[in-house]
C-alpha cells in the first residue's frame, strides 16, 4: 500500500529547480512552522517591545547627521561622498561587521531602530546606510570570505574607505535573478586558470560611487579547469566576485534615477577578467554563489525594508494624528469627520502593525535565526502597508501633501515608496509565487521530509513522514469545526490558526499546480502573513492602552485573513474537495462605525500611543515640530495659535516665469 501511495504523491511533486532546492535548504523555521503545524505557542519569555531602544549617544549621533544632510536627497551631488564618510565615522557603516574588523556588531533590534529613524527624515540617506549593511560585500566576506579577503577589505567597509555595492540584476534577470544572469567561462591565460565573463548589472545601488564591486555571475567550465586544476569543492554554476574600482574592463559610466528617489543607483559593464581568488571565499567557493545569496538575504529583506517602511509610516501616522486635531474645514475639526475618521484609523492600525512585526521579528533574528519565510513576509507586508499608510496620509493633508515645500513630508516618502516594493524581490513574486510555496515546502512539519524520502526512494522514511502528516492532518481537520467566539482575540488567533494549517494541507493537495494557482497561493500567504503579525501584536508585553490597540489590530487583521479563507475555499480548484473543507467558511466580520470612533478617541487621547508613535523617528526641522508646538497652546484662539497654524497650513510658493 505504501509503495502505491508513495508513486501517488512522486506523480503530484512538482518538479524543483537546483536553486529553488537551495533556497529550501537556505535559512531556518521560526514561528512559522507553529503555524503551519496549527498551533501557536504563547511564551513571551525574553520578548521586550522596547529591545535595542536607542540610548542618547546614539539618537544625537544620527540627529547630527540628520540635521546636517536634512531631508534632501544625497544624488546625484558630489556631497554623496561626504555623506558617506560621515556615516563611516560614525559608525553606522558596519553595523553588521565584527569588532575585531573595526564593526560594530550591533544587535538586529538596534539596528533596525537607526535605520527607521535615519529613514524617517531622509530615505536616500537610509539607503546609504542600508546597503553597506546588508546583501552585499560585507555580509558575504564576514560570513563567507577568506580571511585575508576579511583583513584587507572589513575595516575599510566599516570606514567608509570602501564603498560597496553588489551586482546581481540584469536587463535579463530582474526578479528571476539567476535566470538569464551573465555568463562567466573558465580559461587558461598565461599559464593561470581565470575566468572571463561580460557583465551588464542594472538597478545596483551605490554602483555609481562605489570602489568595492560585488558581482554575481553563471560560472562555466567547459574545459573542465576546475576539476583539473581547481581546489576541491569548486565546480559551475553561481559564483560571486569581489573587485576594486578601476579594475581592468570595469565600466561604471552611467547612473539610473530611481523615481528621484535620490540614492545613487546605476550599471555595471564590460568584459573582465577575472582570478579565482577574487572569488568571495576563495577559488573553492566558485559555484555555491546561491546558496550563499540565500543564507545573507534576510537582512535586505527582514531587517532593512522592514525598518524604512516602520520609519516612514510612525513619521505619517504621527504627523496625520496632530494635524486632525487642529486643522479646521466646514467650520468643524476634521477629526470629527467620520470619513476623515476611518482613514486614519485603516493607516494608524497598519502603522501599528508594522512597528510590532517589526520589533518581533527583529527579536527572532536576534536570537541566531533565520527564517527565511517569515523575513520574505515582512518585505511585502512592511512595503505594502507602507504604502498604503503613505497615501492614506496625503489624503487626509489634503493639497499640503502634494505640493512640495518646507511643510511637505510627503514627496520623499512617495517617491521611495515603490521601490521598496520592487526591491529584494517585487511584491507579486514574493506574494504570490514565494511565501506560501516556500513555507508549505519549508515550513510545514512533513511536506519537505516526505519530499527528501521521495527523492532518495527511501520509502521506510516515507511512511513514517506520511502517517505523521495524516495524523495531524486528520486531527487539524476536525478542530477546525471548532467554534469560537470574536471577542477573545487569542482565542480567535488560535481557531484561524488551525484552520490555516488544515487549509493548508489540502492547497497541498494541487502539487505542482501551486505554481499556476498563483491568486490562492498569493492569498495563502496573506493569510500566513496576518497570524504571523497578530501574534506578534500579542506576544510583545505593552500597557494597557497599548494592549486595547494592539486588540483592535488583531480583530481587523482576523477579518481580512477570514475573508481571504472563505475566497480560497470558494476558489478551490477541485469541486469535490471543495466539499471538504467547505464547512469551514467564516461568517465574515467588519469593524463597526462604532468601533471606528471608540478606537479614534482612545487613541488621540493616549499619551502611551503617541510615545508608541513617537518613538524612533526624527521630528526636528519639519512640520511635525511645528505640530507638535501647536499642540501645546491651549487657547487656539490666541495670536500666537493662529499665527502658527497659519504657517502649517501654508504650502511652498516658486516665482512665476
Amino acid at each position: 500500500m505504501y509503495r502505491y501511495i508513495f508513486n501517488q504523491v512522486r506523480g503530484i511533486i512538482p518538479r524543483i529547480s537546483e536553486t529553488e532546492l537551495i533556497a529550501l535548504r537556505s535559512g531556518g523555521v521560526s514561528v512559522d512552522r507553529q503555524i503551519f503545524e496549527g498551533r501557536l505557542l504563547r511564551s513571551q519569555s525574553g520578548l521586550d517591545m522596547h529591545v535595542g531602544r536607542l540610548g542618547p549617544a546614539a539618537v544625537n549621533t544620527v540627529d547630527a547627521l540628520l540635521k546636517r544632510y536634512g531631508s534632501q536627497p544625497i544624488y546625484p551631488s558630489s556631497h554623496v561622498y561626504d555623506a558617506m564618510s560621515d556615516l563611516g565615522k560614525a559608525r553606522l557603516l558596519g553595523m553588521s561587521i565584527d569588532t575585531k574588523y573595526g564593526g560594530t556588531m550591533m544587535p538586529i533590534s538596534k539596528q533596525s531602530r537607526i535605520l527607521a529613524r535615519i529613514a524617517s527624515h531622509n530615505p536616500s540617506l537610509a539607503v546609504a546606510t542600508m546597503v553597506p549593511n546588508s546583501l552585499g560585500p560585507g555580509e558575504l566576506l564576514q560570513h563567507y570570505g577568506t580571511e585575508e579577503q576579511k583583513r584587507k577589505y572589513l575595516p575599510g567597509l566599516a570606514s567608509g574607505a570602501f564603498i560597496p555595492c553588489f551586482g546581481l540584476t540584469g536587463p535579463n534577470n530582474g526578479s528571476d535573478a539567476t535566470g538569464q544572469i551573465d555568463t562567466g567561462t573558465v580559461i587558461r591565460q598565461n599559464g593561470e586558470i581565470m575566468i572571463r565573463v561580460s557583465i551588464n548589472k542594472r538597478y545596483i545601488t551605490l554602483a555609481p560611487i562605489a570602489n568595492l564591486i560585488g558581482v554575481a555571475f553563471n560560472l562555466q567550465d567547459p574545459d573542465g579547469l576546475l576539476a583539473t586544476h581547481g581546489p576541491s569543492g569548486a565546480k559551475p554554476g553561481v559564483t560571486l566576485a569581489l573587485l576594486e574600482r578601476g579594475h581592468p574592463g570595469l565600466e561604471q559610466l552611467t547612473y539610473h534615477n530611481p523615481n528621484s528617489a535620490g540614492f545613487p543607483n546605476g550599471t555595471l559593464k564590460g568584459t573582465l577578467t577575472i582570478p579565482l581568488s577574487s572569488i568571495i571565499g576563495g577559488a573553492a567557493n566558485a559555484g555555491n554563489g546561491w546558496m550563499m545569496l540565500m543564507e545573507c538575504l534576510s537582512v535586505g529583506r527582514g531587517v532593512s525594508l522592514p525598518a524604512s517602511a516602520n520609519g516612514s509610516s510612525k513619521m505619517v501616522t504621527y504627523a496625520s494624528m496632530l494635524y486632525i486635531k487642529h486643522r479646521t474645514q466646514f467650520k468643524m475639526n476634521i477629526g470629527r469627520m467620520e470619513a476623515v475618521r476611518e482613514r486614519f484609523i485603516n493607516m494608524f492600525m497598519d502603522t501599528w502593525t508594522i512597528n510590532a512585526a517589526v520589533n518581533y521579528t527583529n527579536q527572532i533574528l536576534d536570537s541566531g535565526a533565520k527564517p527565511s519565510v517569515i523575513t520574505g513576509l515582512m518585505k511585502y507586508q512592511t512595503t505594502e502597508r507602507g504604502r498604503n499608510v503613505l497615501l492614506a496620509g496625503m489624503d487626509i493633508f489634503g493639497g499640503s501633501a502634494i505640493c512640495t515645500g518646507p511643510n511637505n513630508i510627503f514627496t520623499k516618502f512617495y517617491q521611495a515608496a515603490p521601490i521598496g516594493i520592487t526591491v529584494e524581490g517585487s511584491n507579486i513574486l514574493t506574494r504570490n509565487l514565494i511565501t506560501f510555496g516556500q513555507g508549505l515546502n519549508k515550513s510545514h512539519p512533513f511536506i519537505y521530509p516526505i519530499f527528501m524520502a521521495i527523492s532518495d526512494n527511501d520509502l521506510s522514511a516515507f511512511r513514517t513522514h506520511f502517517n505523521g502528516m495524516v495524523k495531524s492532518a486528520v486531527v487539524n481537520y476536525f478542530k477546525s469545526f471548532r467554534v469560537s467566539g470574536s471577542g477573545n482575540p487569542q482565542q480567535r488567533l488560535d481557531l484561524l490558526c488551525i484552520r490555516f494549517s488544515n487549509l493548508s494541507n489540502f492547497v497541498a493537495l494541487l502539487g505542482g499546480k501551486i505554481k499556476a494557482n498563483q491568486i490562492i497561493s498569493g492569498n495563502m500567504a496573506d493569510i500566513l502573513s496576518n497570524i504571523y503579525m497578530s501574534h506578534a501584536l500579542l506576544s510583545l508585553p505593552s500597557t494597557k492602552a497599548c494592549r486595547l490597540v494592539s486588540e483592535y489590530c488583531v480583530a481587523h487583521l482576523c477579518n481580512e485573513a477570514e475573508r481571504k479563507i472563505n475566497y480560497v475555499i470558494d476558489n478551490y480548484p477541485n469541486m469535490y474537495i471543495r466539499q471538504f473543507i467547505k464547512p469551514f467558511r467564516y461568517r465574515e466580520q467588519s469593524m463597526s462605525i462604532t468601533d471606528i470612533n471608540r478606537i479614534y478617541e482612545h487613541v488621540v487621547s493616549s499619551p502611551e500611543v503617541y510615545a508608541v508613535l513617537k518613538e524612533d523617528i526624527y521630528i526636528a526641522d519639519s512640520i511635525v515640530s511645528k505640530l507638535e508646538q501647536l499642540d501645546t497652546i491651549k487657547d487656539k484662539t490666541s495670536s500666537e495659535y493662529l499665527a502658527l497654524y497659519n504657517d502649517i497650513v501654508s504650502v511652498g510658493e516658486f516665482p512665476a516665469d
